[in-house]
């Protein structure tokens, strides 16, 4: 693991484990504890974190900031594998089928393959690439590509997505709120997924557990604007109960 993604690691962790200390952080990255207060140091020498006795919490501002792919793509593999098997409920041969840059989304691709005279609509770079390996017809959007999602946005990435009509839309965001609100770090990814959810006959959400009540920096969406929401776990009662169907 190099130096950056050993730093975005520990980042992530202290999103999800706000009070991880230095021996916990040694044992999940698997590095020894001198090195990972070395990490913490010069991360506070960024104005990232402020270390202290034990461990280090995230700076005001950076608990939203966006994770890199490369990481995300690791998070919660399994179950985003499961998830994208679940959503294969909603495919049918013939569908055009729009999906965002998330990590999420790109787990379902391995699930395309059985389906016939599908085409695929997408923001996500390593998404596109990853059907035209396995010979399925995609349009990618193009436009800004954001560095650390390899994910396509601004206007010439909205301008094609308004282009297209899309049967289904699979897509997700860092946060699902208690309200029922969809929230994420990135104003221009969500903005680019609310013009494909205009786009799209049918919406579904894919969210793990670890998104629920959660809240990030701008509103994407309601919850009861989808057809649907794909998880690993039941969804809180409240959300629950405002899905439109």
């Amino acid at each position: 693991m190099l130096i950056n993604e050993r730093h975005n690691q520990i980042i992530y962790e202290l999103q999800i484990h706000p009070h991880i200390t230095v021996k916990e952080l040694a044992k999940k990255l698997n590095f020894s504890e001198p090195t990972i207060r070395r990490d913490l140091t010069e991360l506070e020498s960024r104005g990232i974190i402020t270390k202290h006795y034990g461990g280090a919490i995230l700076n005001e501002g950076v608990a939203n900031r966006e994770i890199p792919f490369i990481i995300r793509e690791n998070e919660q593999s399994q179950t985003k594998a499961e998830m994208g098997l679940l959503a294969t409920k909603y495919i049918s041969d013939g569908m055009v089928i729009m999906l965002d840059g998330s990590t999420s989304a790109y787990h379902l691709v391995p699930y395309l393959s059985r389906y016939k005279d599908i085409i695929v609509v997408t923001s996500g770079a390593k998404t596109a690439l990853a059907l035209a390996e396995m010979h399925i017809p995609v349009f990618s959007t193009g436009g800004r590509m954001r560095t650390n999602s390899f994910s396509y946005i601004g206007r010439e990435a909205e301008d094609a997505i308004c282009r297209y009509n899309a049967d289904v839309m699979f897509f997700s965001c860092r946060g699902l709120s208690e309200t029922g609100m969809l929230s994420d770090p990135s104003i221009e990814e969500a903005s680019l997924r609310r013009v494909m959810l205009e786009q799209c006959k049918k919406k579904y959400l894919l969210c793990d557990g670890s998104k629920f009540n959660k809240t990030y920096f701008y509103n994407m969406c309601h919850v009861s604007e989808l057809d649907g929401v794909i998880s690993d776990q039941p969804l809180p009662p409240g959300v629950a109960a405002k899905l439109r169907r």
